[in-house]
C-alpha cells in the first residue's frame, strides 16, 4: 500500500538558538516537516529525498522512524553531505542561515526519482524549495509532477519562495509552472505577493485558481487562511496562542491539511483543523518538536467553539 502523502524535497538538521549561546538540535526542511505533521495527525506519510552518508543523515532516518514516516524512498549519497540550518531570534522575528550548498538532496534528478512510490501515493507534496536547491532538483520536481498526474496521484504544492536560493526572475516562472500542475495549492501571502505582484488576498486566490488548482489555501500568518474550494472562498481566522517561534508553522499547516484531506475531511474542515495545528506549533521552539497531536488540536478547536 502506498503512502497517502509522499513529500519530495530536502530535509535538514536544525540548530535553534534558544538563549545566548545555547542551541537546541532539531530537524527541519519544509517537506520533511510536512511529512511529520501529516504522520502525527494519523496519515500514512512518506519522504522522498537523498541524504549524505553521515551522522546527520542517520539522525534524520532515526527521527522519521520514531515519527512513523515511511523513508523507503530515501536514498543515501556517499559523495555529498546532509544539509544543515541555524535559527536565531531577535526583534524582527526568526532568521535562518543555511549550510546546504552541494547537499545530497540537491543532487536529486529525474533519473533518481522513486517513480513507483510517486505513482502509488495518494498525494505528492513538494515546494518551491524542492525546485530551488539545484537545476537538477528543479528538473526532478517537474518529472515528479508529470509522473504523479499520469498515475492519478494528486499534486500538492507550497510556493515557499526563498530568494536566498534563487532570484525572483528564475523563481517566478518555475513557481507559476508548478502551480499550473497542482491540484492543491498552498501558497503563503508574502510569496504570492512577490510572484504575482498582487497584494489582495482574494485576487491572489482567484489568480492561482485560474492556473488550475481546484483547492487553494492561502496562508495569512496570524490571520489564518483564505480557502478556495472550487468557486467557494472562505476566510478562517487564526487561533490565538502565546507564540515563541514560528519556524515551520506553514509546513505544519501543509501536513495537517493534507492529512485531514487524505483521511476524508472536506477541504473546509481540513483547513479549520490545520489552522489550529499551525497556531499550536508556534508555542515551542523548532520546526518539528512543537507539531501538535490530534488531541491537542481538537481541544483547541473545542475551546474556541
Amino acid at each position: 500500500m502506498g503512502c497517502q502523502i509522499l513529500c519530495l524535497g530536502e530535509p535538514l538538521v536544525e540548530f535553534n538558538q534558544v538563549g545566548g549561546t545555547e542551541w537546541r538540535q532539531g530537524f527541519g526542511g519544509d517537506v520533511s516537516n510536512a511529512a511529520v505533521a501529516a504522520a502525527r495527525q494519523g496519515a500514512r506519510a512518506g519522504i522522498a529525498t537523498r541524504l549524505g552518508d553521515d551522522g546527520f543523515g542517520r539522525m534524520l532516518r532515526e527521527m522519521w522512524t520514531a515519527e512513523g514516516v515511511d523513508a523507503a524512498a530515501v536514498e543515501t549519497d556517499a559523495e555529498a553531505p546532509t544539509g544543515l540550518y541555524f535559527v536565531t531570534h531577535g526583534a524582527e522575528g526568526h532568521a535562518f542561515e543555511y549550510r546546504r550548498a552541494g547537499s545530497a538532496a540537491s543532487r536529486m534528478a529525474p533519473g533518481t526519482l522513486p517513480r513507483a512510490a510517486i505513482e502509488a501515493a495518494g498525494i505528492l507534496h513538494l515546494s518551491g524549495i524542492s525546485q530551488a536547491i539545484s537545476e537538477s532538483a528543479r528538473a526532478a520536481t517537474v518529472a515528479a509532477m508529470e509522473a504523479a498526474r499520469a498515475a492519478g496521484t494528486r499534486v500538492s504544492y507550497d510556493t515557499n519562495l526563498r530568494l536566498a536560493l534563487w532570484p525572483l526572475d528564475d523563481a517566478r516562472p518555475a513557481i507559476l509552472d508548478a502551480l499550473s500542475r497542482a491540484d492543491i495549492a498552498l501558497p503563503g501571502m508574502d510569496d504570492a505577493k512577490a510572484v504575482l505582484g498582487e497584494d489582495d488576498p482574494e485576487r491572489i486566490v482567484a489568480a492561482i485558481r485560474d492556473l488550475g488548482p481546484r483547492i487553494v489555501a492561502l496562508t495569512l500568518g496570524k490571520e489564518g487562511v483564505l480557502l478556495a474550494d472550487g468557486e467557494t472562498v472562505t476566510h478562517l481566522p487564526g487561533v490565538t496562542v502565546e507564540a515563541v517561534d514560528a519556524t515551520g508553522a506553514g509546513d505544519c499547516f501543509d501536513g495537517a491539511f493534507l492529512a485531514r484531506l487524505a483521511l476524508g475531511d472536506a477541504p473546509l474542515d481540513a483547513a479549520r483543523y490545520a489552522v489550529a495545528a499551525a497556531s499550536l506549533s508556534t508555542t515551542g521552539y523548532g520546526a518539528v518538536a512543537p507539531i501538535p497531536r490530534p488531541e491537542a488540536v481538537r481541544a483547541a478547536l473545542e475551546a474556541r467553539g
